[in-house]
């Protein structure tokens, strides 16, 4: 049973979070995807007002209202605005239906800013999905972390369940940072799905800790999951990878919160 961690609204057609969600649903169904995780909005803010972020985690609530069977949703939050984000945090999580946070491009994973965001996640039992990219040609975003970053973060917050974004892009690196970080894992999502990534995540940090997402619709459900169908490994770390892994990383938010896995 395939769980996807990584969705969004953005890039696909409709004009209200409930239309593109049909959409998305939709696509994921024809490729067999069971559940899938979504956050931010119609728009990508790399710079969110605290206002923006209510407003983006309002349209993932939107469209998580006809499809709770199909759907989680990841409450978008920067550090940049701590007390609307720890807010945020309380009305999407503590009260309501979502499963962890998403962190962008703000800042960095390493700042300490962060701090009170992870450890009120933690509270609530979530996971932390951060972005994360090592440019190779100079077109790091500000406030873009690298999976460096992510390890940092971890270290501060071992009880934290965090998820590494895109294994930080050039994945070589990530897989290698994240490494020594045992509540670490990586995604497999967003970057094209080059031969030999998933097999080195498996070798390195071993199937447990690598985890499928496909950064749909920005990037296809079908070319995301060939890197899993593709990889040269056992059939029984290809089911962790497709959806194991998240549905035991997300069983003790859910269990508090009475939804069933399946």
């Amino acid at each position: 049973m395939i769980w996807d961690l990584h969705c969004h609204l953005t890039g696909i057609a409709g004009e209200t979070p409930e239309q593109r969600m049909a959409r998305l649903v939709d696509a994921a169904t024809r490729m067999g995807v069971r559940r899938i995780l979504v956050s931010m909005g119609l728009k990508f803010l790399t710079q969110p007002t605290a206002e923006d972020l209510v407003e983006q985690n309002n349209q993932v609530l939107a469209a998580l209202s006809h499809h709770h069977d199909r759907a989680f949703g990841l409450c978008y939050v920067s550090p940049s605005h701590p007390e609307a984000s720890l807010a945020e945090i309380e009305r999407c999580l503590g009260q309501g239906p979502m499963v962890g946070i998403k962190l962008w491009v703000a800042n960095r994973a390493r700042e300490a800013a962060l701090d009170a965001l992870i450890e009120r996640t933690a509270k609530y039992r979530g996971i932390v999905l951060q972005h994360s990219w090592a440019k190779t040609d100079g077109t790091q975003l500000p406030g873009e972390s690298t999976p460096v970053d992510v390890a940092e973060l971890a270290r501060r917050h071992p009880r934290a369940q965090i998820i590494c974004g895109h294994s930080g892009g050039t994945w070589e690196v990530g897989i290698r940072a994240i490494r020594d970080c045992p509540n670490v894992a990586v995604e497999t999502a967003g970057f094209d799905p080059t031969a030999g990534m998933v097999e080195m995540a498996v070798r390195e940090l071993g199937a447990e800790r690598v985890i499928y997402g496909s950064d749909a619709p920005g990037r296809s459900f079908a070319s995301q999951l060939a890197k899993i169908y593709g990889a040269e490994i056992p059939e029984t770390a290809k089911r962790q990878i497709l959806g194991g892994n998240l549905r035991r990383w997300l069983f003790p938010r859910l269990k508090e919160t009475g939804v069933p896995l399946e």
